[in-house]
């Protein structure tokens, strides 16, 4: 097999994802800090805000154990549409979300959601199968345990899905400005003590 092609993100042609980052699925995360978890989710909705690329966000039976949309995320991201899945557990095998991704005319794909082997990694294979460009973005992607992560993002990589983080270095996309203005935040909110702990902060519910 042929390693897949790399290619840069191009800020014109993107469109975010946010895939069941939902309050009773985040707090089945272990694989990171609970604090930093939130913290790299915060970061990425404030890219996409910053950039005022599109998004489309997504819950899976909010209504149940699963919980609403961690708050944060339509409050930042208000344009967004919310696709509330009745039960598909692959995003990308629901009509409404699909049609929202493909709305948006990007082609350049930025995935990240709760739990990594199962929501991330099925609608980001679809993707792929769909013809898009994927990015993975690990650190705002959680799930039970490393080493269900890493044979995650393995099947991932394989199909040809890219895997980055929030603060990836590409002078195409990044502002320095922008993490400079987070990093400042968060520290001063902790020197404060007014930053909670992710779990809680992602207990509010979405609109």
């Amino acid at each position: 097999m042929s390693p897949p092609v790399y290619k840069r993100l191009n800020r014109d042609d993107c469109v975010f994802l946010f895939v069941d980052h939902q309050s009773g699925l985040i707090q089945l995360v272990r694989d990171f800090d609970p604090n930093e978890f939130h913290t790299n989710v915060l970061g990425l909705i404030k890219t996409a805000a910053y950039f005022k690329a599109p998004a489309v966000l997504t819950t899976s039976f909010d209504d149940g154990p699963n919980g609403p949309i961690a708050k944060e995320i339509p409050e930042m991201l208000p344009n967004a549409p919310l696709i509330r899945r009745p039960g598909q557990i692959n995003a990308m095998d629901n009509e409404d979300f699909a049609n929202a991704v493909k709305a948006t005319g990007k082609k350049q794909v930025i995935i990240s959601g709760v739990l990594t082997e199962v929501c991330v990694a099925f609608p980001a294979l679809s993707l792929i199968e769909r013809g898009y460009d994927v990015f993975v973005v690990t650190d705002a992607s959680g799930t039970f345990k490393e080493h269900t992560r890493e044979a995650a993002h393995k099947r991932m990589v394989q199909a040809g899905c890219q895997l980055l983080n929030w603060v990836k270095q590409d002078a195409s996309f990044s502002i320095g400005q922008l993490l400079l203005l987070s990093f400042t935040e968060i520290g001063a909110g902790i020197s404060k003590g007014s930053v909670q702990s992710g779990m809680t902060m992602f207990r509010g519910t979405g609109a």
